[in-house]
């Protein structure tokens, strides 16, 4: 969750070949958010902007809708904001180009440092739990950048929602730094640091609201319809074989009424959960999401004429399990992009709950497969 990190492995003691690159993909491309380079104790370093420009907005736009996602990130090392000097904060975060805007840009008129871990370009919160955002890393890239030459302090001033990932008495012990944690949210670093490095309650509180929560349904709606085609080309071979004559384009319509249902469960399993997520009884995201999906399926059965389903219990049963087992799954989905859900807590539930729901659309589909057979008994 981006908007929730403070920005929202093997050691490696040789100095770096000068500046970083700032992309993986394009080393010598001319970012926008660089203004210079600026000197230092071991040699240049960027000096980044503090304003988002039009090419941030767009990628960021990018980003969320799941387009060049695994690539939108910045190298990581050291960064300079303002004039900083030895005395200066230095700041930590991950290389996550969000999490990086979302941190550069709430620094106006600060001078400071930026140390950019390499999280692989996942945010601060999902990277401790992946351990990408760790100690190991963090041990290297103090080394790596010289750190202790450009600065004359050892403090290191680091997001609060990446704590699970390091261990501040091994990075003191390694390498002599303290690690100070800062407040959850990029936008109140600058009172944070302004306070002497004290965190008030209101800073150490993680919020997940609305907009928090609809900030991530456009990736995960896009993922989610990646299995769609499939699952409707399935759905319009299964009414294509029927016994008699077949009329093709009957049998497009019918399908086509028959997807509706479906489509809908994908809304409510990726947006519905978005929004009614602290409104829904139950810990348990998997069960969220069938209480969710068991009164559209409810409806989807009164109403199956409208949506050509035949009136058959079968088809009724399959449809009940389908739905739920779609807005079930969804809402399992959707913890991994939650403050909810711990991530020991999301691979216990994922664990029993995948199988489950896998059983639930194999039982859906055996039902499914009698009435068509059935059919061709009659």
């Amino acid at each position: 969750m981006e908007r929730l990190d403070m920005c929202s492995p093997s050691s490696c003691c040789s100095a770096p070949q000068g500046p970083a690159p700032y992309s993986y993909d394009d080393p010598d491309q001319d970012f926008p958010w660089v203004e210079e380079l600026i000197d230092s104790a071991t040699g240049k370093i960027r000096r980044v902007k503090t304003r988002l420009e039009f090419q941030d907005t767009l990628g960021a736009i990018k980003a969320r809708l799941g387009i060049n996602r695994d690539n939108y990130k910045v190298s990581p090392g050291l960064y300079a904001v303002g004039q900083p000097d030895a005395q200066s904060p230095v700041l930590v975060t991950a290389n996550y180009k969000l999490t990086f805007d979302a941190l550069r840009k709430e620094l106006p008129d600060q001078n400071l440092w930026i140390l950019v871990l390499d999280t692989k370009g996942i945010n601060v919160w999902c990277a401790a739990g992946k351990g990408t955002f760790g100690t190991q890393e963090l041990v290297q890239r103090i080394n790596q950048v010289q750190l202790a030459k450009i600065i004359a302090h050892r403090t290191l001033i680091l997001p609060q929602l990446g704590a699970p990932g390091v261990s501040a008495h091994a990075i003191k012990q390694r390498t002599g730094f303290s690690v100070v944690y800062g407040p959850v949210r990029a936008a109140d670093i600058s009172r944070f640091l302004r306070n002497n490095l004290k965190a008030t309650g209101e800073m150490r509180t993680v919020h997940f609201t609305l907009k928090d929560r609809l900030t991530v349904i456009p990736v995960e709606f896009k993922l989610s319809l990646k299995l769609f085609p499939l699952f409707f080309a399935l759905l319009l071979i299964f009414n294509l074989v029927q016994p008699g004559e077949v009329h093709a384009a009957e049998v497009l319509v019918q399908t086509l009424y028959n997807f509706i249902p479906y489509m809908i469960a994908l809304a409510l399993g990726t947006l519905g959960i978005a929004v009614l997520l602290p409104y829904i009884p139950l810990r348990s995201f998997a069960l969220k999401g069938l209480l969710l999906g068991l009164p559209w399926a409810a409806l989807v059965v009164k109403y199956h004429g409208t949506f050509y389903f035949p009136g058959s219990p079968l088809i009724a049963a399959a449809n009940v399990l389908f739905l739920t087992a779609i807005t079930s799954f969804l809402a399992l989905n959707f913890t991994g992009s939650t403050t909810y859900t711990s991530l020991s807590g999301v691979q216990k539930e994922t664990i029993i709950s995948v199988p489950v729901i896998i059983l639930a659309a194999l039982v859906g589909l055996g039902l499914a497969l009698s009435y068509k057979i059935s059919l061709f008994m009659a």
